[in-house]
C-alpha cells in the first residue's frame, strides 16, 4: 500500500491534513511524494488554471475531460515513477473527486466519468482513500476564497457529499471515513492511525 488519497468536499481540510500527514511520515523516515489535483505537472497546472479560474461558462463534460487529462499526465509523469521506486504517494484529491463532483454533483453519472479515467490511468488508482467528512455548509464557511467550482455554492456541495458517501459504501475496502469537523490534531492523528493500519 503506497498510494493514499485525501478526498472530501471543499473546506474539508484536505490540503492541510495531507501536508501534516506527509510531514509526519517524512519524520518517520519514509520517502514521501505529495501531489495535488488538478496540477502537479506543467500541463496539469495549466489545466488547473482553466478549470478553477475560467470566467467563461464550461460544459460539465468539458470539465470532466479536462480533469481526466490533467490526472492522466500526473499519473504518468509523477505518480507511477514514484511508486515504481518505492516511494509513498499522498494525493490531495484523485479520480474520486471527479466521480463525486462531475459524476454526482454535475449529474454526468459516476460510471460515465469513471470510463475516461480508467482509460487514462490504467492501474494507477489509490490504494487507500481517506474521506474527510464535514457538513458542506460548514466546509464552505471555512474557505478563505472560492474558485469557479466552490463558488457555485451549497447545493452542488451537498450533491458531492452524497456521492462521496455512496462511493465509500460501494468500496469499503478502499475507503476510510474520518470526521473532519474535529480539531485538526485529532484528524491528523486518526489519519496516521488509518495509514499505519493499512501498512
Amino acid at each position: 500500500m503506497q498510494y493514499v488519497a485525501f478526498e472530501g468536499v471543499d473546506g474539508a481540510g484536505k490540503t492541510t491534513v495531507a501536508t501534516l500527514v506527509a510531514a509526519a511520515l517524512i519524520r518517520d523516515g519514509l520517502d514521501v511524494v505529495m501531489v495535488r489535483e488538478p496540477g502537479g505537472t506543467a500541463i496539469g497546472e495549466a489545466v488547473r488554471e482553466i478549470l478553477l479560474g475560467a470566467r467563461e461558462s464550461m460544459m460539465a463534460r468539458t470539465e470532466a475531460l479536462l480533469f481526466a487529462a490533467a490526472r492522466t499526465q500526473l499519473a504518468a509523469e509523477v505518480i507511477e515513477p514514484a511508486l515504481a521506486r518505492g516511494a509513498f504517494v499522498l494525493s490531495d484529491r484523485t479520480v474520486y473527486s471527479s466521480l463525486a463532483y462531475q459524476g454526482g454533483g454535475r449529474g454526468l453519472g459516476v460510471a460515465s466519468v469513471r470510463e475516461p479515467n480508467m482509460w487514462g490511468l490504467g492501474s494507477v488508482w489509490p490504494d487507500l482513500v481517506i474521506l474527510l467528512e464535514v457538513d458542506p455548509e460548514a466546509g464552505l464557511s471555512r474557505e478563505d476564497s472560492s474558485d469557479r467550482i466552490s463558488s457555485e455554492g451549497l447545493a452542488l456541495m451537498q450533491e458531492v457529499a452524497e456521492t462521496y458517501r455512496g462511493l465509500a459504501d460501494a468500496e469499503p475496502g478502499r475507503f476510510r471515513r474520518i470526521d473532519a469537523a474535529r480539531d485538526i490534531e485529532l484528524v491528523v492523528s486518526e489519519c496516521l492511525d488509518v495509514i499505519e493500519a493499512a501498512l
